[in-house]
């Protein structure tokens, strides 16, 4: 299929708007009344109470799992896997294939789990900013150095960052946070007071010890255009192999992250704790947040990629 048959998605999503939680839910709302052969349930809440969706694509045993939007700025990447459920049901309710690969059959030998977004309340607060009635106003004010302006903003609704709060190198990562001066929630940097304290990386984490049929991790920022699956010196089995046919099929390169980058994330403690392939994918090129536009061609990037992912199992 040629990129020029991405045309039936617009049917439901509108990109010419920012996507926020509400935004997000309306889109999967809809998804489940259009595809009655989807399943959407939940891995728990965000410290502001909003759920964390988790949709189910396909009915195999071994699975493979997707988790955008770790933080505030790269919600793009929430698009992204929208983009792609929609294109996926798509093509399974039109029984058509696409990569020279049946849907029906990827449909009934693996699943695919997509969380599109894990940290809700962080984009909520980077696009829309913060409500003078949020409970934690004052708080939250100050941890952004007193300015009403979050358009900079990472972190989750506590001053968390995400993608540094996993149990896989965090005592090191503390080194980096102190010669910093980071002490305390920030927009961006603060891993928290100890691994797994907010409850959408509890949530992640728990979801990933409890099913064991997930063989496989993706989890999706920007930017770089680079593919990651290394925690310092450890790999998962039959990661270099799988990390190249990945960058085969999206044009991203291989690397290795470094300083802050390298510790404390969910790539890191999936192949520290669960022992299985996992990539970190970073979508895009340029300055966070990757403007609306550039959502169309980096989807065009790195379908191919998110289609023969469970191929790969």
């Amino acid at each position: 299929m040629d990129i020029k048959d991405i045309r039936f998605e617009r049917n439901i999503l509108d990109y010419s708007v920012p996507l926020d939680y509400t935004v997000m839910m309306q889109y999967i709302n809809e998804f489940s009344e259009r595809y009655p052969f989807i399943a959407v349930s939940s891995i728990g809440e965000s410290i502001m109470g909003r759920g964390l969706p988790v949709i189910t694509l396909g009915a195999g045993e071994r699975s493979v799992l997707y988790v955008g939007t770790h933080h505030g700025m790269e919600w793009i990447t929430s698009i992204l896997l929208l983009r792609f459920i929609n294109e996926y049901c798509e093509l399974k309710r039109n029984k058509q294939r696409i990569f020279n690969l049946s849907i029906d059959y990827l449909f009934e030998s693996k699943s695919i789990y997509v969380i599109p977004m894990l940290n809700p309340d962080g984009v909520d607060y980077q696009i829309n900013g913060v409500d003078k009635e949020n409970v934690i106003y004052d708080r939250l004010l100050k941890m952004n150095n007193g300015s009403t302006d979050f358009s900079r903003w990472q972190a989750n609704a506590r001053g968390v960052d995400l993608n540094h709060n996993y149990n896989c190198g965090f005592a090191e990562y503390k080194k980096f946070e102190a010669e910093q001066g980071i002490q305390d929630g920030a927009p961006t940097r603060f891993s928290g007071f100890m691994p797994e304290s907010e409850p959408e990386v509890g949530a992640l984490c728990n979801f990933l010890r409890f099913n064991e049929n997930i063989e496989l991790l993706l989890t999706l920022h920007t930017q770089g255009e680079e593919i990651y699956y290394t925690s310092g010196d450890m790999t998962a089995p039959r990661s270099e192999t799988i990390a190249k046919a990945l960058s085969r099929s999206s044009g991203y390169r291989v690397s290795r992250p470094e300083g802050m980058a390298a510790y404390g994330g969910l790539t890191d403690w999936y192949i520290s704790e669960i022992g299985r392939p996992s990539f970190t994918i970073e979508c895009g090129k340029g300055e966070n947040p990757l403007p609306l536009s550039d959502n169309f061609k980096i989807y065009a990037d790195i379908r191919k990629m998110l289609f023969m992912t469970p191929t790969l199992i």
